[in-house]
């Protein structure tokens, strides 16, 4: 059955993040969302990202500085029109939380790459599925990316107004760099998290998941395949084990959450209130 939940995904995997949708969309994303005009390419890895920027709608009429969320996969956060199953529709959440709270957010969604975005999205190898070159993802956009955004736009910089949010091997990602860089990335939500990637996950939790000020939310559904629950139960164990403060992690587990869009876009905003106390 693992190996049969394994197939599925990858195959969902292929269809949902190649773009293999034929149906023309309509576009989906409000005005206060922009497609940087210059991709910003990793050279190492030979691939360029596009990157989209949702800045909050009061925006050009106030001097504020914001704090940051940056996303994966920007091609399902925003419009319809890109994304293969459905968007997160993050820029009509934020626009509503602002009307009704006051509370604004720069977003920075990184598009994947296509046919390499297994390569960056795992830090470790799977011997059947190849991968492992997170960490240079990761040093991208704490080296070049963060301090591109920083400069070009009124954020609050520091790691506790940063968060760093994925699903799926985005989820993985995201739990990886926020532990590799707990001085950059003060908060990860881990969304679906692809844990049984590779176990080696584990042993750098245990090596690195020792933090103080870092929080996390883990989010799974029961219907995402048999292994999800027990391997992001068995994370939440590990970090337990190792000293993470309890009232610094959130794991909510929906017993009818299906891997999909759906899903995701309906529990982004519990994932932001946890992770920055709305």
């Amino acid at each position: 059955m693992k190996e049969l939940f394994r197939f599925i995904f990858i195959s969902i995997f292929i269809l949902h993040f190649f773009g293999l949708n034929a149906q023309e969309k309509i576009s989906t994303k409000t005005s206060n969302v922009s497609i940087l005009e210059e991709e910003f390419e990793i050279k190492s890895l030979e691939v360029s990202h596009k990157i989209w920027v949702y800045l909050p709608p009061n925006y050009e009429k106030s001097s504020k500085k914001f704090p940051v969320i940056y996303m994966h996969d920007a091609q399902n956060l925003f419009d319809n029109a890109t994304s293969y199953a459905g968007e997160w529709s993050i820029d009509e959440t934020l626009n509503d939380l602002f009307k009704k709270t006051g509370k604004g957010f720069i977003v920075v969604g990184i598009e994947n790459s296509g046919a390499k975005r297994i390569d960056e999205y795992t830090p470790f190898k799977n011997e059947k599925y190849g991968g492992g070159k997170g960490s240079i993802y990761i040093d991208f956009l704490v080296n070049e990316l963060k301090p591109f955004i920083d400069k070009t736009y009124r954020t609050k910089s520091n790691a506790k107004n940063t968060a760093l949010i994925g699903s799926s091997l985005g989820g993985l990602i995201s739990f990886y760099g926020g532990l590799k860089y707990p001085s950059v990335f003060g908060k990860i939500g881990a969304l679906s998290t692809s844990f049984w990637f590779s176990d080696e996950i584990y042993e750098f939790a245990t090596k690195n998941g020792n933090q103080k000020n870092l929080k996390i939310y883990l989010l799974v559904g029961g219907k995402e395949g048999e292994m999800m629950v027990p391997d992001t139960e068995k994370m939440v164990k590990t970090l337990s084990e190792i000293g993470f403060p309890s009232k610094k992690i959130k794991t909510k587990i929906v017993p009818e959450g299906k891997h999909n869009e759906a899903f995701w876009k309906s529990e982004f905003l519990e994932t932001i209130t946890f992770l920055f106390k709305l």
